[in-house]
């Protein structure tokens, strides 16, 4: 069976981490190539750096920040935030990320993840699916771009199946409506999305602890478990997150016996 990862998320706006609550009220939380060494030698599996005002600033991805993070921390990157042609994700790829998430640009330009599958292979290629609820719990969820800021009308589950279709090799499907909240993650919307596509989903929106993480594998279905404030701000450790994972049967990589 495949290891589950453990994965910390690095909101970047203005050159610093950042953290709110359904994407607003955002908190100051540190910089980013410090929290990233931090992170790779605590035992995490994987970092993801989201440059978040790069879509509604319409700006490219600060890559001078990726450059000195990637440094920093010896574990996959995933770098997501203002990519919006070949050109622009091999830029990023050049600044040391191993993968680059799509958002935005590959909802207004669905052919963009083909094209970036084709140069650089579906392995590099994340699409990144930031998810709202439409109402009551019957009633589905939206997916939402820039930022949070703009509802599309797609289906998430729907445009999820395309995005893999095309060639995503990794989903990274949050909810808005836990984000920052500590409230456990969807697994209602993660399950839907997981047993409709054949590539990983990454869980994110709703961390509150160890638990959560068990029910975002057990319960969602997911591949790998994202977070962020309870991992800032020292709430729980990436250690004491594996070892509940590991003691509810669920493979994850060895950690360090001292982060815990």
């Amino acid at each position: 069976m495949l290891r589950r990862r453990v994965i910390p998320c690095l909101d970047v706006a203005n050159g610093r981490v950042v953290k709110g609550t359904r994407f607003v009220d955002l908190v100051d939380e540190g910089d980013p190539p410090e929290l990233a060494e931090r992170y790779a030698r605590e035992g995490a599996d994987e970092l993801v750096f989201l440059d978040i005002g790069a879509a509604p600033e319409g700006r490219p991805t600060l890559l001078d920040i990726v450059e000195r993070t990637a440094r920093r921390a010896f574990i996959p990157l995933t770098v997501g935030g203002g990519v919006r042609s070949v050109d622009d994700m091999r830029a990023v790829l050049r600044a040391g990320a191993d993968k680059v998430a799509l958002n935005t640009a590959a909802v207004a330009t669905p052919g963009l993840i083909a094209d970036c599958a084709r140069v650089f292979g579906d392995q590099a290629v994340v699409v990144a699916i930031d998810a709202r609820r439409k109402g009551p719990a019957n009633a589905g969820w939206e997916v939402v771009v820039n930022g949070g800021r703009r509802p599309t009308g797609l289906d998430p589950i729907e445009w999820a199946e395309r995005a893999a279709s095309l060639g995503a090799g990794e989903l990274l499907v949050t909810s808005i409506d836990r984000d920052g909240t500590q409230t456990g993650y969807d697994t209602e919307l993660l399950a839907a999305i997981v047993d409709r596509v054949s590539v990983p989903v990454i869980a994110s929106g709703g961390a509150s602890g160890p638990d959560d993480f068990v029910s975002a594998v057990r319960d969602g279905h997911a591949d790998a478990v994202l977070a962020a404030s309870i991992f800032h701000r020292r709430i729980h450790s990436i250690a004491s997150v594996k070892a509940a994972m590991a003691a509810a049967g669920l493979p994850v990589r060895p950690f360090p016996a001292t982060a815990a």
